[in-house]
């Protein structure tokens, strides 16, 4: 019952509700990693954002004004995520927050030993655990930046991972996933990364990924939908394990865009 009346909802939304096709053809264009979905993928797209711009507020902070291209913009980022999933992953929270460009984080916390320590931090993005997503405007525009530096599909990234017991890169698996095997994959990886990191040596993907476990997943989920030909080269098991996750194989779209 709750299911039939959480698609009757639904439907009655998407009959009310649209978004002009000017504006999402722009929206498209401009987010490339997009190009490669097939025709019926792009309409389930489309009909998540709608809901999920029904379901969100977005406002601006320091009297930033939010369009509707704007508002379209972050919604398609957020959405591509859960394009196999569904919309109740973004459940329990409703604000999404949007600076000019970005911001200081000041907040205080305490390590594993209980030491309390001051952060004063110049971000791009912030996901609170049943709280408001906030992000860059600058960063959220869908300018092509470096792998991994998609602050929007990162930010949503720790919402799906918040989902199980908070941020900390082991988010809630599907029955078919076997938790060992996440676990061993990224831990593998984590640490050869953070290595890598340590001696310096080149990667095509964000450093920040070394921070923590949790940085580390919405790094490379990032990555997994801007360049996953990058991530299926370096880091293959990875890429396996996110296309379970995700249930989308974006590298089969860069082969074979429609």
């Amino acid at each position: 019952m709750a299911w039939n009346l959480k698609n009757w909802r639904r439907n009655r939304i998407l009959k009310r509700e649209f978004i002009p096709e000017p504006l999402w053809q722009g929206v498209l264009k401009r987010l490339q990693f997009l190009h490669g979905l097939t025709q019926e993928e792009t309409m389930r797209l489309r009909q998540l954002v709608i809901l999920f711009l029904h379901d969100k507020q977005i406002t601006g902070a320091h009297d930033l004004e939010i369009s509707d291209e704007m508002r379209v913009m972050i919604a398609v980022q957020a959405c591509i995520l859960i394009l196999e999933l569904d919309l109740d992953c973004y459940d329990n929270w409703v604000e999404i927050i949007v600076y000019p460009g970005r911001f200081i984080r000041d907040y205080d916390y305490a390590d594993a030993i209980g030491v309390v320590h001051h952060a004063h931090q110049i971000v791009s993005g912030e996901a609170w655990l049943a709280g408001p997503v906030i992000l860059s405007w600058q960063d959220s525009a869908g300018v092509d930046t470096a792998p991994g530096d998609n602050v929007v599909i990162h930010e949503f990234a720790h919402k799906l991972d918040m989902l199980q017991d908070g941020a900390n890169g082991y988010p809630f698996l599907h029955a078919n996933m076997n938790a060992r095997v996440w676990h061993d994959v990224f831990s593998s990886a984590y640490a050869d990364f953070c290595l890598r990191v340590d001696l310096h040596k080149k990667t095509r993907i964000d450093s920040y990924a070394a921070q923590s476990p949790a940085e580390f997943f919405a790094v490379f989920s990032a990555v997994f939908f801007e360049s996953p030909l990058i991530l299926k080269h370096h880091y293959p098991l990875v890429y396996e394990q996110l296309v379970l996750f995700y249930r989308q194989d974006p590298a089969k779209r860069w082969a074979h865009p429609h």
